[in-house]
């Protein structure tokens, strides 16, 4: 099946302790990097190109990311990860892994699109990195998918390409890391052996996760 988606005083002192108290649960954590980041992103800042930035979408509590390149057309004018066709493609390999787009957590390296829709430049990458790794910090899931080149690339710190690293288990920092294709590459060779290639990665994470 993969394969084809493939009392009162007291209580307002306690309160009011609570209130200045720095946040804890992840999606607060997560709330509080997002508008850091949308103020303080060397990238997301000085770029023009975007109408918003697109910080994540999903569950904070995954065992599973997926982590892409950057947001698209579609993404930049929903403000949500992947919801493009792209989007849809990775939907439907979530699906064939027994899971929901809310069951995961989906992202990408860059958080707002790079100029006429292109690849990252490694400086925007760098830039953006860095509040990535907080966002997998707070995540904090079981594994990672790279989706792509520029975030294997970025996760793994690697000049190799996507081809030759698919498929094989690779570490960023303390998290398991998978990568595979990208879904917009899905898009564009829909052969049997790439739908193969891919589930085949998925079929690894669903082992390691024990889906």
């Amino acid at each position: 099946m993969g394969v084809d988606f493939l009392p009162v005083g007291e209580a307002a002192q306690v309160n009011e302790t609570s209130a200045q108290a720095p946040p804890t649960d992840k999606q607060s954590l997560l709330d509080t990097l997002q508008q850091i980041h949308k103020t303080t992103c060397p990238h997301c800042t000085d770029a023009t190109a975007h109408t918003q930035t697109v910080f994540g979408f999903g569950n904070p509590n995954a065992s599973l990311m997926f982590i892409g390149e950057a947001p698209g057309i579609e993404e930049d004018a929903q403000g949500v990860p992947f919801v493009g066709p792209a989007g849809q493609k990775l939907d439907q390999i979530i699906g064939a892994m027994g899971l929901r787009r809310e069951d995961v957590y989906i992202t990408n390296v860059l958080k707002s699109m790079p100029l006429d829709n292109r690849t990252p430049l490694p400086t925007e990458v760098e830039q953006c990195g860095t509040f990535l790794k907080q966002q997998i910090d707070i995540i904090d899931p079981e594994v990672i998918v790279a989706l792509g080149s520029p975030a294997t690339k970025y996760l793994l710190n690697t000049t190799q390409g996507i081809s030759r690293l698919r498929g094989t288990w690779g570490v960023y920092e303390k998290y398991p890391v998978l990568p595979t294709f990208h879904p917009a590459y899905l898009l564009r060779n829909y052969t049997t052996q790439v739908r193969q290639q891919c589930w085949s990665d998925m079929q690894l994470v669903i082992a390691r996760l024990g889906l």
